[in-house]
């Protein structure tokens, strides 16, 4: 069964492989569409990777580098509206899904540290 932050972050993750193809295909950039594919993606994976994590520290890990990955995504939105690449309309709703999933990471990890202290 999924979880609500699997199933964000793949819906997430389908939105950014649309958002490369585009920024491909139709902008011609082909560095920075590379760069938020792998941290956009990479997001969702680790989530998916923590399910067969071999330990409690490396389970609350895999869930930290996606926190990180997240964030990654969130610096390559901004890169990409403030150079034109994509319009404010495309970048806010994305924007928006991605410090979602930013939020859930925070709480997710907090939550996970602290039952590993007790």
């Amino acid at each position: 069964m999924n979880s609500i932050l699997q199933d964000k972050s793949y819906i997430f993750a389908i939105s950014i492989v649309k958002l490369a193809q585009f920024l491909q295909k139709d902008q011609k950039e082909f560095v920075i569409s590379n760069q938020i594919l792998k941290s956009g993606t990479s997001t969702g994976a680790l989530i998916r990777e923590a399910e067969f994590a071999q330990s409690q520290a490396d389970y609350i890990n895999k869930f930290y580098i996606s926190l990180k990955e997240a964030n990654e995504t969130n610096y390559w939105l901004n890169l990409l509206k403030d150079t034109g690449y994509i319009d404010g309309n495309n970048f806010t709703s994305m924007e928006k899904d991605n410090k979602e999933l930013i939020a859930m990471l925070v709480a997710t990890v907090k939550t996970l540290k602290s039952k590993l202290k007790k």
